[in-house]
């Protein structure tokens, strides 16, 4: 009988892949499993074993597999099925999903190398220059890989080289696979087994009286390990006796001393653990309600205002759930926070603590996911981003979503573009566990859902030891600027109530949603600003590197001195960044120490940290940032919270730009006063009057929730609507435009009305790329599964086209 496997494959095909197995690797294999299989002509990919058969495929000859890699599954059926969900539900291959769910260690990678073919014919005449080379270098070294050849041909693109000369038969192609992950090894010590004996031990050391700093290194491994009963590090031995690692060596090589290495993780926490906190009577109650409503819902909505403690009451439902023997997932939207809650949750829960986002280096990321496979005591509260959903749980009990109204979690670019929120619910609902969204400014769709009563709703209205609200203040920039009150971007209220605020020891935070020095640079002559050659969009003026740079594709280009246009070197700055403000506070108060924090300065992989403990620890009175600052950073001396501009926030071409506004200005009003001192927010705006700005200043959620929820119902947009947004993408604009209205009109004939667009975007060439876009509104009433599946037959026909080929389609379910 011949045996098969279905795999899922790391690229983006619509169906699974059959491959032919031995009877013996059938038995062994498991679903879950990782193999080496062949693709195409010469590359080798690890796929995921996900039925095991013996069906023979009808129209292609299985390839028989390269390799087993596993002894057990990596990916458990539960994960298959969570897979299987996302794929369908986000309109995406199980492929996309593959490679967003397991860490790219875990996929084998195949080298190429390039071998000479010593049965060809060689004549100097038949090759061009390049591939001279390539032969001139072969006869050097037998083999080559791709990269080699770049630096040789001094090209980066060396594939239509290498295509011609294995056209001409004169080289051949090898695959040769590796693997990523390397286990980090800690190298340990100990007396050889022939010096256990004390007679033994005795005659040794006299043997070593001539050498006195051996016997010293021998005696000091000897009293360490009455000591401790803990194996003894090589590092630990050196710093204790005080000896060169070159002696030990040589002991080791005499046999006296013998070295083993013992497999550990890169990051480990400590197992000492403090006391739980004890709640006031608010949190108490709220704790309490939430257990009650989680008795009738599995998904329950926490509503409670900037620092009402919401933090301590996920602690305590972790540690009931942990007492259950449940793992615990803790979902965060901005890997700044978790710099914070890590230092919080390690006190409570120590070494039962593992933290997963993209920060991580490849092998710590491995040794996360292994540890949750395996149901480690490493691993039973994960804190992490929004990849963290991916991870092979076994009993998962409980889902936090922290700041579940956050865009961030909503993955844009590549596929899979799902929202780890929704995502969260439906695989705490495959675990039947519960799932807690927590909030001070909730989304209108999780709050409605609650008002509509499919999810619990607990509201935790008072700040933690009754502190009060900050005071928010809205001032007339417009009004500021005809009285010439401003210096540069500060009005002299703003000035004044920061003159105040560091004269009594406490700390600010200055907010602009915008990175750079200023986002237009435009010669005041002809009126010209420099735009980036790939997208359409001026360049940002970065002052720090004296750089112009895109903050769509990262094209950079010096300062300019002269305009490009008129060569006039009179040019101006437009608009301003968080730079600019930070030049402009160290002017204005050079005495104190002033940061920045932003994309730009949190780059490496401690970036965040370093910040915010300096701010913390009030090594830095001022902070600068965009809205990394805005998401339950805790800062407990910040007594003043300046919002430079809330205009552009305001007037962004989207339908959900209000809604976003009070939640963005309201989280960081948040930062302010939350101890003993009541904080005081200065909000900056042409607009004073404006109603989210109005509704800000009176701290009303509900006035924002019932005017925004109105419009949606007269605009058909979430949560009366689902939105499934389709892109066009082509270097060929008059692609974009005629496959775009192709596809519009295709898509109305099916669903008469409730199309939008093809629109182009605001920005609309992004990368030398074309863009345009179809909305399809989708109502509550229209099946979201049979859509889906007109959308895919329209998409069928529409790769039929010879001329829509090329062009790109993305489809975007859930649009937020």
């Amino acid at each position: 009988m011949l045996y098969y496997i279905d795999v899922i494959l790391p690229i983006p095909l619509e169906k699974l892949f059959t491959y032919s197995i031995t009877e013996a690797e059938s038995n062994f294999l498991k679903v879950g499993m990782r193999v080496a299989v062949p693709f195409g002509k010469t590359k080798i990919y690890t796929a995921i074993v996900v039925n095991i058969h013996t069906t023979k495929p009808l129209v292609y000859e299985a390839k028989e597999i390269h390799q087993i890699l596993d002894e057990s599954p990596i990916v458990l059926e539960q994960q298959l099925k969570f897979w299987a969900w996302i794929s369908s539900y986000y309109m995406c291959t199980l492929g996309d999903v593959m490679r967003a769910a397991l860490p790219s260690a875990f996929m084998l990678e195949s080298e190429t190398f390039i071998t000479k073919n010593h049965g060809s014919l060689l004549s100097a005449s038949n090759f061009t220059d390049d591939e001279y080379l390539v032969l001139e270098a072969l006869q050097h070294q037998s083999t080559l890989k791709i990269h080699e050849l770049s630096s040789i041909l001094n090209k980066k693109n060396v594939l239509p080289v290498i295509k011609k000369l294995v056209e001409k038969e004169v080289i051949k192609l090898d695959e040769e696979i590796y693997e990523k992950y390397k286990p980090k090894l800690v190298r340990y010590i100990k007396l050889h087994s022939n010096h256990l004996k004390e007679n033994q031990l005795q005659l040794t050391l006299e043997e070593l009286s001539r050498a006195p700093k051996q016997k010293q290194v021998v005696m000091t491994l000897f009293m360490m390990q009455s000591k401790s009963k803990e194996p003894i590090k090589v590092e630990a031995l050196v710093a204790e006796s005080q000896a060169s690692s070159s002696i030990i060596k040589t002991l080791i090589d005499k046999s006296i001393l013998e070295e083993y290495f013992i497999q550990t993780d890169r990051i480990n926490y400590s197992n000492e653990t403090e006391e739980l906190k004890i709640l006031s009577e608010d949190q108490t109650t709220a704790l309490t309600q939430i257990e009650s409503e989680f008795k009738t819902k599995s998904v329950v909505l926490f509503y409670g205002v900037t620092s009402s403690g919401k933090t301590e009451v996920y602690v305590k439902l972790i540690e009931e759930a942990l007492q259950k023997g449940e793992q615990v997932l803790y979902l965060l939207p901005e890997i700044a926070l978790t710099t914070q809650l890590v230092n919080r949750l390690k006190k409570y829960f120590g070494d039962k603590l593992a933290v997963f986002h993209s920060k991580y280096t490849l092998n710590e990321r491995v040794e996360v996911y292994n540890n949750v496979l395996h149901n480690s005591e490493s691993a039973q509260v994960i804190l992490g981003a929004r990849s963290s959903v991916f991870l092979p749980f076994n009993k998962l009990g409980l889902i936090i979503v922290d700041e579940e109204h956050e865009q961030s979690y909503k993955q844009f670019d590549p596929a899979p573009r799902y929202h780890a929120r929704d995502s969260a619910v439906v695989l705490a609902h495959q675990f039947s566990a519960k799932i807690l969204l927590g909030s001070a400014t909730p989304s209108l769709e999780s709050y409605n859902n609650a008002k509509q009563n499919k999810y619990g709703l607990v509201t935790l209205k008072k700040r933690y030891n009754n502190v009060l609200m900050p005071e928010i203040e809205l001032i007339d920039v417009k009004d500021k600027h005809k009285r010439k009150l401003m210096k540069g971007h500060f009005s002299d209220r703003l000035i004044l109530e920061m003159q105040e605020t560091l004269e009594q020891d406490l700390q600010i935070i200055l907010f602009q949603n915008r990175r750079g020095f200023a986002p237009i640079i435009e010669c005041t002559t002809c009126g010209e600003a420099p735009q980036c050659p790939n997208c359409d969009v001026s360049l940002t003026y970065h002052q720090y590197r004296k750089q112009l740079r895109c903050h769509y594709c990262s094209y950079t280009m010096a300062m300019l001195e002269k305009c490009m246009a008129c060569k006039s070197s009179s040019l101006d700055s437009k608009g301003f960044g968080t730079e600019q403000i930070e030049e402009e506070v160290k002017l204005l108060f050079p005495n104190y120490k002033v940061a920045r924090m932003d994309l730009d300065t949190t780059r490496g992989k401690y970036g965040y940290e370093k910040i915010i403990t300096a701010f913390e620890q009030q090594e830095v009175q001022i902070l600068v940032g965009t809205q990394m600052l805005t998401k339950g950073l805790d800062f407990r001396n910040v007594k003043l919270v300046g919002i430079m501009n809330a205009d552009n926030m305001l007037n962004f071409p989207d339908f959900r730009a209000h809604e976003r506004s009070f939640q963005l200005i309201q989280q960081v009003s948040g930062r302010a006063g939350r101890t003993g001192v009541r904080g005081k927010v200065l909000i900056q705006t042409f607009n004073p009057y404006h109603k989210i700005l109005q509704q800000v200043s009176e701290n009303s959620y509900s006035k924002m929730f019932n005017e925004q929820l109105q419009e949606r119902y007269d605009f058909k947009y979430p949560p009366f609507f689902k939105l499934l947004k389709i892109t066009f993408k082509h270097r060929d604009y008059n692609k974009v435009e005629v496959a775009s209205d192709w596809f519009a009109k295709a898509l109305r004939q099916t669903f008469k009305q409730y199309i939008l667009g093809p629109e182009f975007p605001a920005v609309s060439r992004v990368r030398n790329m074309y863009l345009k876009n179809v909305l399809v509104k989708i109502p509550q009433n229209q099946s979201l599964a049979k859509t889906k599946e007109a959308i895919y037959k329209i998409k069928s026909s529409f790769e039929a086209i010879g001329e829509f080929k090329s062009v790109r389609l993305i489809i975007n379910v859930d649009n937020y």
